[in-house]
């Protein structure tokens, strides 16, 4: 897949051609898989669940280039459980995404 900048929707164009079912789906599978992992992050309480729900939205953010979350993703892999800053910085990024 080609690089196309922190677009998602680019990115799932690309993948889908010019199915608009098959970008749809896809577009509402990347939304729910960001969602589960956000609210795994925002009920850890203990450093490995923290990490694990960290590192699984990384992969998820990285599958598709989405340079922002894979940032946000990095730096949540080293706050503390339930870092406020770094949840709301997460649910910022993807509310730009669900409204574009």
């Amino acid at each position: 897949m080609a690089y196309l900048g922190d677009s998602i929707d680019a990115h799932l164009a690309e993948a889908a051609g010019n199915d608009p079912v098959l970008f749809r789906a896809l577009r509402d599978a990347f939304i729910e898989s960001v969602e589960r992992q956000i609210d795994l992050l925002s009920r850890s309480r203990c450093d490995a669940n923290w990490q694990m729900a960290a590192m699984r939205l990384k992969g998820i953010a990285a599958s598709f280039h989405a340079t922002g979350l894979i940032l946000l993703s990095e730096e949540a892999v080293v706050a503390a459980p339930g870092d406020p800053v770094a949840l709301r910085r997460i649910r910022a990024w993807l509310a730009d995404v669900v409204q574009s």
